[in-house]
């Protein structure tokens, strides 16, 4: 039996788009999740994913968060998780972010991250920011946080540095 347990709710964002040869677009089209969790080795950990969304973060409305924010307390509902991940989208991250922080009390991490580069391009800090907040989930207190490029944040308070490409403590 795995150590932990840990669900993964995906929203689309930079993180899981996709190149379309035909409109030459980086789009949402669905989720890549597995494909990036394919190229990691996750030992006592079991993983189970929420499709949930498939959007750009900018085009998210309050229903949209409403369904995360739903989606994430049925995730924390169970008895057997030890953490939540959401993929996200950068742009709004932190909106999403506080918005749990606000309505949540989580006794596990709650941990969205995103990416400012897609996937599937080169340089990309996907596969870093999703392998950080795994781990994060084993080893943060419980709260909401944004992980990525090396840091853990614990929201209230955290915002997008869109100069320098990450994110910041208020």
């Amino acid at each position: 039996m795995p150590a932990r347990s840990i669900t993964i709710i995906t929203t689309g964002g930079t993180i899981e788009k996709t190149y379309d040869e035909a409109s030459g677009l980086l789009l949402n089209r669905g989720s890549i999740l597995r494909e990036m969790l394919g190229r990691l080795r996750l030992e006592d950990a079991a993983v189970s994913v929420v499709d949930l969304l498939s959007k750009d973060s900018l085009h998210m409305t309050d229903e949209d968060r409403a369904r995360i924010l739903d989606a994430t307390r049925a995730a924390l509902a169970s008895s057997s998780t030890s953490g939540v991940v959401i993929l996200h989208g950068t742009d709004t991250l932190c909106t999403t972010g506080e918005l749990l922080h606000a309505n949540l009390q989580p006794t596990v991490p709650v941990i969205l991250t995103g990416a400012m580069r897609p996937y599937e391009m080169t340089r990309s800090d996907a596969l870093q920011n999703l392998t950080e907040a795994l781990f994060g989930t084993g080893v943060l207190a419980p709260g909401v946080y944004c992980i990525a490029h090396g840091r853990a944040l614990r929201f209230p308070g955290v915002v997008k540095d869109k100069i320098r490409g990450t994110f910041l403590p208020a």
